[in-house]
């Protein structure tokens, strides 16, 4: 059980004369911002107060006091990323005590932070999902057609789970230098399709297409074709209104706009769409190794994490319906 680590601000000119060479040294040779000067002094005068509380002079600290030293600052309410911050910090101090025969080893060099819990994906919910995809916006100079665009990217984004470059990749036809297409049914017939995808680690993957994302890709197609006019050349699916292949941070634009006006309570980006998809095909099927492939993760333990959005979607259901759940008023 680690003792938390709580310290007072230290005086710079307390610190000890090999501190204060190292800041000079990274101030003055490696020419570090005035910021980063600041941030290494106070993480250096940390260390001198821990180490005199031992007490043990700062060049005879050993790897045993860094962790302890670790374990209470955590223990004290500091995250990983701070602690990783401040370890580094103080492995630059020792590898330059090192440099200068001050010191034999660096007693921080095989310690690490903890590591800092990873944050849960932002998804939404099944029916905030098909409101979004179902809104129609109006308020366009170029409507319906930017409509029409909006509407296919929000499809293929949560009907098949695209990463956002994976989508602005796309082109129109199959070719040796796509990195992306559609292929098979119409979205009239009924008949479903497939989006071949380049993702990450140049791994390609195909995911099936549903009926509405390849209906609105079909009005989005035959609209982008009369907008473009017969003289276009572009290959991408998703242009602009010069031909050009989208942006992401256009997308991304688009995108929230679209989520507020159709009254999303938080702020969309084309990744919770991604999120949503993952987390609601695994709701509904149950079949992690399906969404690790639909997703293209080369590791499963990428996909669980999606097990617990599963787990906060069931625990809440449990809260609202279970007798046994609900606080005794």
């Amino acid at each position: 059980m680690h003792e938390p680590v709580v310290v007072s601000p230290l005086a710079s000119d307390a610190l000890g004369a090999p501190m204060q060479a190292y800041l000079d040294y990274i101030r003055f040779e490696k020419r570090l911002s005035a910021r980063t000067h600041t941030l290494y002094q106070s993480d250096l005068a940390l260390l001198q107060v821990l180490a005199d509380r031992v007490p043990v002079a700062v060049i005879a600290v050993q790897p045993a006091h860094v962790r302890r030293w670790v374990g209470g600052l955590n223990a004290a309410g500091r995250n990983g990323r701070g602690i990783a911050r401040i370890l580094s910090s103080w492995r630059g101090f020792y590898k330059w005590l090192g440099g200068r025969g001050v010191v034999k080893a660096n007693p921080v060099i095989d310690v690490r932070a903890p590591k800092a819990a990873k944050p849960l994906p932002k998804a939404l919910a099944v029916d905030e999902s098909v409101q979004l995809a179902d809104y129609r916006r109006t308020d366009d100079r170029h409507a319906p057609v930017l409509e029409l665009r909006d509407r296919c990217m929000v499809e293929l984004l949560y009907g098949c789970g695209l990463r956002l470059s994976e989508l602005l990749g796309l082109d129109v036809v199959a070719s040796q230098a796509a990195r992306g297409w559609v292929e098979g049914g119409d979205g009239a017939s009924g008949e479903g399709g497939e989006v071949h995808v380049l993702g990450k680690g140049a791994k390609w993957r195909s995911v099936p297409v549903g009926q509405p994302a390849l209906h609105a890709l079909s009005e989005w197609l035959e609209a982008r074709q009369r907008w473009l006019g017969p003289a276009a050349t572009s290959s991408a699916v998703f242009v602009n209104q010069r031909g050009g292949r989208l942006s992401p941070q256009h997308v991304r634009l688009r995108l929230r706009e679209r989520g507020q006006l159709a009254g999303m309570a938080t702020p969309v980006h084309p990744h919770m769409l991604r999120h949503s998809f993952a987390s609601h095909v695994l709701q509904s099927s149950g079949d992690l190794r399906a969404v690790q492939e639909l997703l293209g993760h080369a590791s499963i333990s990428t996909t669980q994490i999606y097990t617990r959005l599963d787990f906060q979607h069931l625990a809440k259901i449990y809260d609202q319906a279970h007798p046994k759940a609900k606080k005794s008023s």
